[in-house]
């Protein structure tokens, strides 16, 4: 049975983001249950609006459960967000946030309180697979275990973290200490943890503890290549000191990418197909501004992506802001040459420019994110 404390307050809120994970709900609270006991807790699902029946699952425990609520996100998704939002809505200073895909250890949960309840100073729990006796032979395939040690490897050189698993998604963290830098976390990305111990510039007091990440009993993973591209948004964001967001980052990638496929479209057509010049640059950009849009689609704003209709009305849109913006660039880099001389400041003006709009505009217009 659980018992509130005065002010009728859990003292531990778990945070579980979800995305079609309908056959892991029931059993996931049963599992915190089991392990919090007596303890004051509560339940906080996040979902990104599942239609695979999550939603209904989620209502059914709420209905019978008093300590088991959701926030429902419709319109965005993303993991970073998700545990933003659920931190803000709890209810208690302590949060904890773990998968849904059951391969997080509950168990844990409860050394995890403890420790909280015995160090007033401490800041931060992660759950690590890295740290003493934690352990990912039975969550992991040998590639993922291979790519997680280099993003765990990368993440610590660029930012300075000391955390033996700054990629974990498993940890527990006092309210009071993520809401000074809570305007300083991306929302776009998966790896939130990183992100909030980069945020902390070394002034939290952090401990690890280790269990056994498990294999998925349900549901399918969320991490793909997408996540390798967002992590260095995050890592370059920081380096940054914050100035450019991920998707910004993620968006001049991209961006960049399209050089490299207007060279080569250019070279088929006039120099292989052997059509005139102008025809094949002018074709060309065409064809880098759709491979542009394609990738933003599918990288920069995969959190709120595009399909069917809505995706050729975006290309559309998308045509007509690079436009602009190729004239908004040309016209401030000759500007600044007539004025000043220097056709490298000019051209670099300009480009910048003309990313900044083709940014801007992309993210009101096209992906509607404002």
């Amino acid at each position: 049975m659980q018992v509130k404390n005065r002010f009728n307050l859990p003292k531990l809120t778990v945070v579980i983001p979800t995305f079609n994970e309908a056959g892991n709900i029931s059993i996931i609270v049963e599992k915190i249950e089991a392990t919090l006991l007596s303890k004051d807790f509560e339940v906080l699902f996040v979902d990104d609006n599942s239609d695979d029946g999550t939603i209904d699952a989620i209502k059914m425990l709420e209905s019978k459960k008093s300590n088991v609520s959701m926030l429902l996100r419709v319109g965005r998704r993303g993991l970073a967000g998700a545990c933003i939002e659920g931190i803000l809505a709890s209810k208690s200073d302590l949060i904890a946030v773990m998968d849904c895909d059951l391969q997080h250890d509950e168990k844990k949960l409860s050394e995890m309180l403890s420790r909280f309840n015995s160090n007033p100073n401490l800041d931060l729990i992660v759950g690590s697979r890295h740290f003493d006796e934690g352990k990912v032979t039975t969550g992991l395939s040998t590639i993922r275990q291979i790519g997680s040690r280099l993003a765990i490897w990368s993440t610590q050189k660029s930012l300075g973290i000391k955390v033996k698993d700054p990629m974990s998604g498993f940890f527990m963290v006092r309210k009071s200490s993520v809401m000074p830098i809570i305007s300083n976390l991306q929302h776009n990305g998966f790896k939130i943890l990183a992100d909030m111990i980069a945020s902390s510039k070394g002034k939290w007091e952090i401990q690890e503890i280790d269990y056994e990440f498990k294999s998925r009993q349900s549901g399918k993973s969320k991490m793909d290549f997408r996540v390798a591209f967002e992590l260095l948004g995050l890592i370059l964001s920081h380096l940054s000191f914050g100035l450019l967001s991920i998707r910004f980052i993620l968006f001049g990638i991209v961006g960049f990418s399209g050089i490299f496929v207007q060279l080569l479209s250019t070279f088929v057509l006039y120099s292989i197909l052997d059509f005139p010049f102008l025809q094949s640059h002018i074709a060309s950009i065409g064809i880098a501004m759709t491979s542009n849009f394609s990738l933003n689609n599918l990288l920069t704003y995969k959190d709120r992506s595009l399909s069917g209709k809505n995706y050729l009305k975006g290309l559309l849109s998308f045509y007509l802001i690079c436009s602009a913006g190729a004239l908004a660039n040309v016209a401030i880099a000759d500007f600044i040459f007539e004025n000043i001389g220097l056709w490298v400041l000019a051209s670099v003006a300009g480009s910048l420019l003309g990313a900044i709009w083709n940014f801007v505009f992309s993210s009101i217009f096209t992906w509607k994110t404002r």
